[in-house]
């Protein structure tokens, strides 16, 4: 299985220090994964590999010969992808505007009927707790429902090195990111099996044709 880590943070300046915290935390998250899970195979999402235009538009809006060839192998990494990752700091109690900027140019027919966790930090005292309440409906939309564990890094440089190696107390942060990645696993390996038993878009069709296939079919008043 496949699992890939959003770094949800293009900030590389300092202040506030130390630059690019988010990037401790997401290593940290990688190599929990590698070590715990010996199915998984684990890759860093960086937005900053993969500058996007000024303009927004998504994946889906280029024709299929111009789409810029990173947006098009992110796209064709997150439908390989079965689970995902998402790292993200707090911006007004909400999640990172870099992480939603990069995953509001792909379709949520890429992410779907597969998981996700959410792990939030911040460098002061809530660990980003309140950005999650609004990353679970983000992530429901995309059709990558979020495991009900997740994980808040509070003074996250108090806790992880630049590589993501442990400052302090690593078995009981193990046993902390253990609870949400174990739950993460487990449900990556039961969506595969029933993605590879029973195809969900023979159920239910993915709509691609513009944004009136959601609607409810009109009704007449009596």
């Amino acid at each position: 299985m496949k699992v890939l880590v959003f770094l949800g943070s293009v900030r590389d300046s300092t202040p506030p220090s130390p630059a690019r915290l988010g990037e401790r935390v997401a290593r940290a998250c990688v190599s929990y994964l590698e070590e715990h899970f010996s199915d998984l195979t684990v890759e860093l999402i960086d937005p900053l590999h993969y500058p996007l235009e000024t303009i927004f538009k998504p994946h889906f809006s280029y024709h299929q010969s111009k789409v810029p060839t990173g947006l098009d192998n992110l796209a064709t990494k997150i439908a390989q992808a079965d689970a995902y990752v998402m790292v993200s700091p707090e911006y007004n109690h909400s999640m990172s505007p870099a992480l939603a900027n990069l995953l509001n140019h792909f379709g949520a027919s890429l992410f779907s009927y597969k998981p996700s966790a959410i792990v939030t930090y911040s460098a002061g005292q809530w660990g980003g707790a309140r950005a999650a309440v609004n990353m679970r409906t983000f992530l429901a939309e995309l059709g990558c429902l979020s495991v009900s564990a997740m994980i808040h890094i509070p003074k996250a440089q108090t806790v992880f090195q630049q590589d993501g190696d442990y400052l302090q107390d690593k078995e009981h942060w193990q046993d902390y990111l253990g609870r949400t990645f174990n739950q993460l696993w487990w449900w990556a390996a039961a969506t595969k099996q029933q993605r590879e038993a029973v195809d969900p878009r023979t159920l239910v069709k993915d709509l691609k044709r513009d944004p009136s296939q959601r609607n409810a079919p009109n009704t007449s008043s009596s």
